[in-house]
């Protein structure tokens, strides 16, 4: 009975009505504002209806899938103090937190361009992504290159 940390969240993910996948039913919950969830679905499936239309012969949501696992960091840099000086520690990125970071990188990226509705602009990124190009990938590469570059401080990692 003594055991620390959480063992379930208070509320279930439960997943998405259309094509049944819980990594869908989060990012819908990301993209959520001001608790308009039924337009979050909304922008989501048109975004998928949006690939399905470009790229017939694919399945939209591995498509999604695809998009987010390419998203996905290996390395990331965290700030270490020792001895009075900060150092940017390159570390691994636990999977959990790869896929919110993923999330957070795509809905920057869409939420960053303007002029054209959200969920085409969710398409285009998400296709980019698949493609490993566009903005969310391109802060991924930008996070991974800043690991590799700061590897003389890897001997701090905790």
């Amino acid at each position: 009975m003594g055991s620390k940390g959480r063992t379930a969240s208070y509320t279930k993910l439960i997943p998405d009505t259309r094509y049944g996948s819980l990594l869908a039913s989060k990012f819908i919950n990301c993209l959520m504002h001001d608790g308009k969830k039924a337009t979050a679905t909304r922008v989501f499936y048109d975004a998928m209806d949006q690939i399905k239309k470009r790229m017939p012969d694919a399945d939209p949501i591995a498509i999604f899938t695809d998009a987010l696992n390419n998203i996905k960091p290996t390395l990331e840099v965290r700030s270490r103090r020792v001895g009075g000086a900060n150092y940017q520690v390159p570390m691994q990125v636990k999977a959990k937190r790869a896929e919110s970071l993923a999330v957070r990188w795509l809905l920057a990226a869409i939420r960053g361009k303007s002029g054209r509705p959200t969920y085409l602009r969710l398409a285009e990124e998400l296709m980019a992504a698949y493609q490993r190009q566009g903005e969310a990938m391109s802060k991924r590469e930008q996070t991974i290159k800043m690991a590799e570059a700061n590897k003389a401080f890897s001997h701090f990692a905790w």
